[in-house]
């Protein structure tokens, strides 16, 4: 991938990102939404990172985490049902695993296991 055409991916997901709205406008009763990951990728030393995602009122609703696979140009880990689904039933926690869904490398290169925390206004 050229220069160019990562200089127009990024802006493209810039973009993606601004479309969504903020989460004060979609889930108005949502305080924070913590994310909070252990990314594992194939090789000798399976745990690539744990890192965690913190998301206020006045953040995007863009839930697709990057994936952060070396040659990983389109994936990602789309939390967005996951986390729709947990406001739509006030649900204050989750967990579970996903599997990068980029397209250019094989299908196993990478997966999370994640645990999704909410708090609601009161």
């Amino acid at each position: 991938m050229t220069n160019h055409e990562k200089n127009v991916a990024k802006m493209e997901k810039k973009q993606r990102i601004l479309e969504t709205g903020l989460i004060s406008e979609h889930f108005p009763k949502v305080s924070s939404i913590v994310i909070n990951m252990t990314n594992y990728h194939k090789g000798i030393n399976p745990v690539l990172i744990v890192r965690t995602c913190n998301f206020w009122p006045n953040s995007h609703a863009y839930f697709n985490i990057e994936c952060l696979s070396k040659n990983c140009v389109d994936g990602g880990f789309d939390l967005d049902q996951v986390i729709t689904m947990m406001i739509e039933n006030h649900q204050n926690s989750g967990k579970g695993e996903l599997v990068c869904d980029g397209s250019s490398l094989p299908s196993d290169h990478s997966h999370i296991n994640f645990k999704v925390t909410i708090q609601y206004i009161e």
